[in-house]
């Protein structure tokens, strides 16, 4: 496999590396300079920390290893050429708050204000598709799969739920509590206003306001034309990752929230790459506007029943319940939630639940690898 090789960084780069890697490394010893080979290139340059354990001779981090042969992520790693500005909050701001809105505009929807990517138009010939992201992340990762998708023939829409991304974040007490009830009301409601009115494709993904895109399937079955489920835990087997546990614990929790670069960590923690700093500008902005993204997710977060959720999920799509045609598509490298999840889903009703395994993706395959995401998706929409 080859590797896409970086020139070595000046040494203030390099030691600002856990500015934007998922897992910074922590040093606190003597530092010292391996070297990394690659099978075709030269020596490069790992920065790792001095040890007296037997394991002396090991690199502790090496912050070329996220380099692959992926042409989505080719290019991950960043290393700022000012590392001071990494630390502003005001320049960073002024720097990405343009950003991030791609085929997006504002759509007002009972009280509230919904983000909603849209493309392609109504008179696509190959009907709508409905894409709904998960927590704590947002429509964005949608912008490729939905620009290929409308080129393919598809009318796309990706909203962003309330709450996340660039929607309305209302403080809870105040007309939106973040139950699931009130979100399945506002996205019935969202569909009035973009007009769709026949039934769709729907693509879900991700933790949390996924998993109530498919409670809300459950209890619309005849709105959907077909479904595909991309990395979601579906079963009561499904793990919980530690972003959501933190989030129920009283004071860490509101701690956690806070945390500005949170959502491209988790979603960097679930995957085997290192985002642009493009992207991770763009799943950062939210979060460093203002609180109120982060305490929405907390919210949503106290309120969500995880197992039950995904117990409904398991036992409503299971054979006897749900017969209309879903796919899996899953991303074999996810980190959260395995493929065995994927697998045990499918054998609770073979004969609907067709799987597609994504290799080189991870918790978001609509990311990591959007070409093979939309491939799977354009075979099985087919009408």
């Amino acid at each position: 496999m080859a590797l896409s090789l970086l020139s070595p960084p000046p040494s203030s780069a390099l030691c600002s590396l856990s500015s934007t890697s998922s897992s910074p490394a922590q040093f606190t010893g003597p530092l010292r300079l391996w070297t990394s080979r690659s099978r075709t290139g030269p020596a490069l340059p790992v920065l790792t920390r001095a040890s007296s354990e037997k394991d002396d001779d090991k690199p502790a981090f090496n912050p070329f290893g996220f380099v692959t042969d992926n042409p989505s992520s080719r290019s991950a790693i960043q290393m700022p050429e000012s590392p001071a500005e990494d630390g502003n909050v005001g320049q960073m701001l002024y720097r990405i708050e343009d950003k991030g809105k791609e085929y997006g505009s504002y759509v007002k929807s009972g009280k509230f204000r919904w983000f909603v990517r849209e493309t392609g138009s109504p008179e696509s010939r190959r009907g709508t598709v409905i894409f709904l992201h998960g927590a704590p992340t947002q429509s964005y990762s949608y912008r490729v799969v939905m620009s290929q998708m409308s080129d393919a023939g598809f009318h796309c829409f990706a909203p962003d739920w309330i709450g996340f991304g660039f929607s309305d974040k209302p403080q809870p007490g105040y007309g939106f509590d973040y139950t699931e009830k009130e979100f399945h009301e506002e996205f019935e409601k969202l569909l009035e206003v973009l007009g769709v009115t026949s039934p769709f494709f729907l693509v879900v993904q991700g933790f949390l306001v996924g998993s109530y895109g498919l409670t809300w399937t459950l209890k619309n079955p005849s709105k959907i034309l077909k479904l595909a489920i991309l990395n979601t835990p579906l079963t009561v087997s499904s793990p919980i990752p530690g972003l959501f546990q933190q989030l129920r614990i009283p004071f860490l929790g509101e701690f956690t929230c806070q945390n500005a670069v949170m959502a491209e960590r988790f979603i960097e923690a679930g995957s085997a790459y290192v985002l642009k700093l493009e992207k991770a500008d763009v799943y950062r902005l939210p979060y460093l506007s203002s609180s109120g993204p982060g305490f929405a997710l907390l919210e949503a977060a106290k309120r969500a029943n995880f197992k039950e959720t995904a117990s409904q999920i398991s036992s409503g799509f299971a054979s006897g319940s749900w017969d209309k045609p879903i796919l899996v598509a899953w991303g074999i490298s996810d980190k959260y939630l395995p493929q065995s999840i994927a697998e045990e889903f499918q054998k609770g009703n073979p004969g609907s639940v067709e799987l597609k395994l994504i290799e080189g993706a991870g918790h978001m395959p609509q990311e990591d690898w959007p070409e093979k995401v939309v491939d799977a998706l354009k075979m099985f929409f087919r009408v």
